[in-house]
């Protein structure tokens, strides 16, 4: 019944059996619980106790270190392994030693033995790391038998990321060591291997990830039929009392996508020692407290939009075109599943509103990412592998990007590494195919032409791109009755909409809510002409130009001819229009 979730492991054994690398990293979801079942008996246990208890084969030895702790020989082998140190280093043994002293010979006072350089580098990751780099020399100088996995825990402390300059002497001797040691062609050609395990590749020295000889394996994040498998090992091992819950071990399943093992059984925990129900509730609070734990409050947020399609003022057509293809193509998981859309629109236009109704129409997880670049070294790729392991596990969810411009920028060569690095690795997860019909993007912005080309391309966002304009016609005088006649003392007639259509001409849909936000501050309901009086006592910000110029662009770079306001009729020379008046608007220093 269980699925087992240690494909990594297979993948890691693989390549040590058939000697196609002796240096692996270990990265992803290494601090959670695995499978291991030992005969007729399954147990959920850590990664290193994984390790040990699969790797501990004839002919294989399983040595840990983990910073500022002891290096873990087991007892059976510490004997044969000091005697393989004492022979690298041509130390005659005790009874050698003894009939030496016998035959009056002079003997040299005994250097360290192996267990007192391990107690010595105690502390002393630089010492320890030496020590485990020589006993693989004796290895492979026929000194010990037996085949040697180091494992290395918390490697990203040991070989921390970073620029020479910006490392500590230490630092810089460790990372040194290890590259040194992992490119010697007489460690790669012997039989021994060193594995590194860290949460996150990129917190490791790129001298050592990048060495042609260094694979890496990604630990993956359980999946449904894991966790299912861990609820059922818990339901019949933990407990004798039953857990109650408020549906299916199968729906508990589906709905914890994005939960490690470990948090899993938190949850579990708690409403057995409560002596509770899990209820929906306490699953989604659970989900986005883990993940946003795991990732960072200020990177990523759940959103729960309270609006939907039936909450839009005007925007007709493109409510039409929402309800009737978009948000099926959303909830598909077939081949007409959509990657995701750009939306484009000058600011104030109703681009973030009108798709948030979209969210609340969906019934799925919708994640907002808010900032994924940090200002420490290093740090930007570690919060993309987080993101990304996060949305892999998560399964079924639609990402909301506002001003996505400023997540996802240019890959021009006079950008920085690190942005053009982490919009890569943007696109190639947008374009990944095992999350098409399980991932949709949303990347909503007022200036579309400043995301990367490749972004924009067939295949990623670039399949559709909507614009979102100011309201027009019917629209616009249904956003003025929305505005006005919550607060007219009067019946809204004809004439009077029409006043007020002509007051407020170009206005845009943020316009709009803030006249409704103005007479909503008045005690009372207001006449007429008071409120024609509010509405002329405000005066317009002085963007036009700019709003002017994100519209053109949006106009420019819509992929949908019958997306296009009514009163335009699309065509080549229509287009170069646009840009004509697009390069007039550059021209003046906007932008």
């Amino acid at each position: 019944m269980t699925k087992n979730n240690n494909q990594f492991l297979r993948s890691a054994g693989r390549i040590i059996n058939s000697g196609q690398s002796r240096s692996l990293i270990l990265y992803g979801n290494v601090h959670d619980l695995f499978s291991f079942r030992s005969g007729d008996t399954e147990d959920y246990v850590n990664l290193t106790a994984l390790l040990d208890q699969s790797w501990t084969l004839p002919g294989y030895v399983v040595v840990h270190y983990e910073p500022n702790g002891l290096i873990r020989i087991p007892d059976e082998h510490l004997e044969p392994l000091s005697e393989a140190w004492d022979a690298l280093r041509g130390v005659d043994s005790r009874d050698d030693r003894a009939i030496k002293v016998m035959l009056g010979h002079q003997v040299d006072p005994s250097p360290p033995s192996l267990q007192e350089r391990i107690r010595s580098a105690i502390g002393d990751s630089l010492k320890a790391l030496e020590i485990l780099r020589q006993l693989t020399i004796a290895s492979r100088k026929g000194h010990y038998e037996n085949r040697l996995i180091i494992i290395v825990e918390s490697a990203d402390i040991i070989l921390p990321e970073g620029t020479v300059a910006s490392l500590s002497e230490r630092d810089r001797y460790r990372v040194s060591l290890v590259q040194e040691w992992f490119s010697d062609p007489a460690f790669a050609e012997a039989s021994d291997s060193l594995i590194l395990i860290a949460e996150a590749k990129s917190q490791i020295n790129h001298r050592i990830t990048q060495l042609p000889q260094t694979l890496a394996i990604e630990v993956d994040a359980p999946d449904r039929d894991q966790r299912l498998a861990f609820i059922s090992w818990f339901q019949q091992n933990q407990h004798e009392q039953n857990l109650s819950l408020d549906m299916s071990s199968e729906e508990l399943a589906s709905l914890t996508a994005g939960l490690s093992l470990y948090a899993l059984r938190q949850l579990l925990m708690g409403a057995v020692y409560s002596e509770t129900s899990i209820c929906h509730e306490d699953v989604i609070k659970k989900v986005e407290d883990y993940i946003i734990d795991q990732i960072g409050s200020g990177v990523i947020e759940f959103k729960k939009p309270s609006q939907s399609m039936a909450d839009v003022v005007g925007a007709s057509k493109l409510k039409e075109f929402l309800t009737t293809q978009f948000i099926p193509r959303l909830r598909s998981s077939g081949p007409d599943a959509l990657t995701g859309a750009a939306i484009a629109g000058p600011i104030g236009s109703g681009k973030s509103y009108i798709f948030e109704a979209v969210a609340g129409e969906l019934g799925i997880v919708v994640l907002t990412i808010k900032n994924i670049r940090s200002q420490w070294f290093g740090q930007t790729d570690v919060l993309f592998e987080k993101l990304r392991r996060v949305l892999m596990s998560i399964g079924r969810a639609l990402i909301f990007v506002d001003e996505a411009d400023t997540q996802f920028g240019r890959i021009g060569a006079n950008e920085h590494a690190t942005e053009r690095r982490l919009t890569g690795k943007m696109q190639e997860l947008m374009s990944d195919p095992r999350m098409k019909g399980k991932l949709t993007w949303l990347l909503i912005t007022a200036r579309i032409h400043l995301l990367s080309p490749d972004i924009r391309r067939p295949g990623r966002t670039g399949s559709l791109i909507i614009p979102v304009l100011d309201p027009q016609g019917d629209d616009h005088r249904a956003f003025v009755r929305w505005t006005v006649e919550k607060f007219l003392q009067e019946p809204m007639t004809d004439e009077i909409l029409d006043s007020l259509s002509e007051v407020m001409r170009d206005y845009s849909a943020a316009m709009f809510a803030g006249i409704r936000s103005e007479l909503s501050a008045q005690p009372q309901t207001l006449s007429h002409e008071e409120i024609l009086a509010i509405i002329e006592d405000l005066i317009p910000p002085a963007i036009e130009e700019t709003r002017r110029y994100q519209a053109l662009q949006a106009l420019v770079n819509c992929t949908r001819k019958s997306l296009l306001p009514e009163d335009i009729e699309y065509s080549p020379e229509k287009r170069l229009e646009w840009s004509t008046e697009i390069k007039r608007l550059e021209s003046l220093g906007i932008s």
